[in-house]
């Protein structure tokens, strides 16, 4: 009987370090209609790359999905117009890259290319 309590609430640890260490998917249409709610907070953001800039494997690319489109600012280099890209970072405002203003983006921590 202990060694099944033991398990479950191993088991329930587990889950709860793992669904905590994911961040958040989000649309682009959410991100703009309530910034306050994701600023700075690490999100997911699944789209299709439209637009990118980059020098020396740093740059910015537009992420566009079926809601919307936002830079993404990176230190990894930037994907290819048309990729399929999935994203994860944090949500930030007035972000200045090369002279140019892009509002709101989000900062890439991690990338997922498909």
């Amino acid at each position: 009987m202990k060694r099944e309590r033991l398990v479950i609430l191993l088991m329930i640890l587990a889950a709860s370090i793992l669904l905590t260490a994911c961040p958040e998917r989000t649309t682009i249409a959410r991100l703009e209609s309530d910034p306050g709610r994701y600023r700075d907070r690490e999100i997911l953001v699944v789209g299709t790359v439209t637009n990118s800039f980059g020098v020396l494997g740093q740059g910015a690319y537009e992420l566009s999905d079926e809601t919307g489109q936002v830079w993404v600012i990176t230190q990894r280099g930037v994907p290819t117009k048309g990729a399929r890209v999935g994203t994860v970072g944090r949500f930030v405002d007035g972000v200045r890259w090369g002279g140019r203003s892009f509002g709101s983006a989000i900062r890439e921590t991690e990338r997922k290319v498909r």
